[in-house]
């Protein structure tokens, strides 16, 4: 394993992003998401997502500011690196009241499971949280996703509740964990 650095994404992440996000929409139900993205509509969700609700990539190499990517038209952004994660920082609920509160999104490349990458990616989150002001994040997490349970509890989350059969996906219901950490 390289070294793992953690940086906002740029639009030039926006296709490995994509693939480990499909891999998970076709393969797994760490997703409810039925439908791969498309570059465009991948593009299209990174440009949502700034500020205090920005996407962070893990890369295994450094990353060399300045490089550019030509190829994408958008040269001096910097060589991207090779994704193997992505988290990102989602409003929790469309009313005013709840501001205050975020959701979380964390995903890594199936091949680099175990290396300790999510919880990168979950502190990185957190820290992002605090620092713009938010109170509580939480997380939904597939009731049968130890492995994601496990690590939101190592980053001092708790479980608040259990939605039972609210997302149907390869011909079963699944129940959703809800997972809750105050800032």
């Amino acid at each position: 394993m390289g070294t793992i650095a953690l940086r906002l994404a740029v639009p030039a992440d926006a296709e490995q992003i994509r693939g480990i996000y499909n891999h998970e929409v076709v393969h797994s139900t760490a997703t409810f998401d039925l439908v791969p993205r498309t570059l465009p509509e991948q593009l299209e969700w990174l440009a949502h997502r700034s500020g205090a609700f920005a996407t962070v990539v893990a890369v295994d190499s450094e990353w060399r500011p300045g490089v550019g990517d030509p190829g994408a038209g958008d040269p001096g952004v910097g060589d991207p690196g090779e994704v193997v994660g992505f988290g990102a920082l989602s409003p929790y609920k469309e009313r005013a009241a709840y501001r205050t509160s975020v959701e979380n999104s964390v995903y890594v490349r199936r091949d680099r499971h175990g290396e300790g990458i999510g919880r990168l990616l979950l502190e990185e989150l957190l820290s992002m949280a605090g620092l713009s002001g938010f109170h509580a994040v939480f997380a939904r997490i597939n009731a049968t996703g130890a492995a994601s349970i496990a690590l939101h509890r190592k980053c001092g989350y708790e479980l608040v509740g259990i939605e039972r059969e609210v997302g149907r996906k390869f011909n079963r219901w699944h129940d959703v964990a809800l997972m809750e950490r105050l800032l």
